[in-house]
């Protein structure tokens, strides 16, 4: 979600120079690329890009793509094939041993950057459908549809649309195509960033901010000191409360899937902001420092936690890379919750065996 929030202010700063653009999306792939579909890329028409739809080897390629999209107002689906090891022709040198298929989607009255835009705004998740066909004659709809929490946006056929919409619903939040007729759908699930409480305004939270902010996450930080809890000490968050422990939660937005980091330093201060949140049953509570002390915080809640009380509290927090600095630290931390939110163990890519990207929507592919 964060390469769309790019894109919309990216957009949003073109509009007010008055810059036409087009939209580059990553709609299909066979094999193996550095990015999988629903990636994307905005293009301007003086030539600035934002977001990424390859490792850098398609994106001169794809400007002059997306130019000639905004010169005619017109999608248009272009393949890259380097399957024949012959990349050269392409002028795009591209190292991966796949096919690409990359949509380019002029930008008109706001369309399609009014989906992207409707769909960061939901924090339940959204559904995007985009429309594209293979063969060279056929029409290109690009982005079309969207469905968040029962409501649907649509540019499509009022018979089409309610077909579409039936296999979104049967789709259960995982990617996947359908074929329409001639037409391919990515039905694409897209997932609200993380939303994550840090309790603590020392300076190691500092380090930790500036990571999680480059991943786009919704950062809210407390703490019961004022001189600590400043917001000029973390401008990248996007809150900052100063509050005792029991004024938490009253001042947060009712999300289920809120995740929990105790930092303060202070025994008391997260010990009683455990007890607070524990009723909540929140997924994810990291806290910092050794074992024993979670052991004894543990103890001193009062009572026995259940199995997915348990199962929610992840301590001592983060990722085992060695980390010492307090940069390091962060660094462990916010790759401990990402390998949590993905259900992923951490571990080296070299001992892994499957493929790197994980395609849920293989076996649904008809080509």
């Amino acid at each position: 979600m964060k390469e769309i929030t790019d894109i919309l202010q990216a957009y949003d700063q073109a509009e007010r120079e008055g810059r036409r653009c087009a939209l580059a999306t990553v709609v299909h792939v066979e094999g193996s690329s550095y990015r999988r579909p629903g990636a994307r890329m905005l293009v301007t028409e003086d030539g600035r890009l934002t977001g990424a739809i390859s490792g850098g080897c398609l994106e001169g390629d794809a400007l002059r793509k997306a130019l000639f999209a905004i010169q005619l107002q017109t999608s248009k689906l272009v393949t890259y094939d380097t399957t024949n090891e012959d990349d050269l022709r392409f002028g795009v040198q591209l190292g991966c041993n796949g096919v690409v298929h990359i949509l380019f989607e002029p930008v008109k009255d706001g369309h399609p950057i009014s989906l992207l835009r409707e769909a960061s705004r939901n924090r339940s998740g959204a559904a995007l459908v985009t429309l594209f066909s293979r063969q060279r004659t056929a029409e290109q709809p690009g982005t079309s549809l969207l469905y968040t929490g029962g409501r649907v946006t649509a540019t499509l056929p009022d018979a089409l649309c309610q077909t579409i919409l039936s296999d979104v619903v049967c789709g259960h939040g995982v990617s996947h195509f359908s074929h329409y007729g001639p037409h391919e759908a990515f039905i694409e699930f897209l997932v609200p960033p993380p939303a994550l409480v840090i309790a603590g305004a020392g300076n190691d939270v500092l380090p930790l901010v500036d990571i999680a902010s480059l991943l786009g996450w919704h950062l809210t930080i407390v703490d019961g000191r004022p001189h600590y809890a400043d917001k000029a000490r973390f401008p990248k968050a996007d809150r900052v409360i100063v509050a005792r422990p029991d004024q938490v939660l009253p001042q947060l937005d009712d999300d289920q899937q809120r995740l929990f980091l105790l930092m303060t330093h202070n025994y008391q201060y997260d010990l009683a902001l455990l007890k607070a949140i524990l009723p909540g049953r929140f997924p994810y509570i990291g806290i910092l420092g050794p074992r024993t002390r979670l052991d004894r915080m543990l103890e001193d809640v009062g009572y026995a936690l259940d199995e997915a009380q348990r199962a929610s509290i992840h301590g001592p927090v983060g990722l085992d890379i060695g980390a010492e600095t307090p940069a390091e630290i962060a660094v462990s931390i916010v790759a401990g919750i990402r390998a949590f939110l993905s259900g992923h163990t951490g571990r080296q890519l070299k001992d892994n065996l499957h493929p790197i990207h994980h395609r849920p929507w293989t076996a649904q592919v008809q080509d």
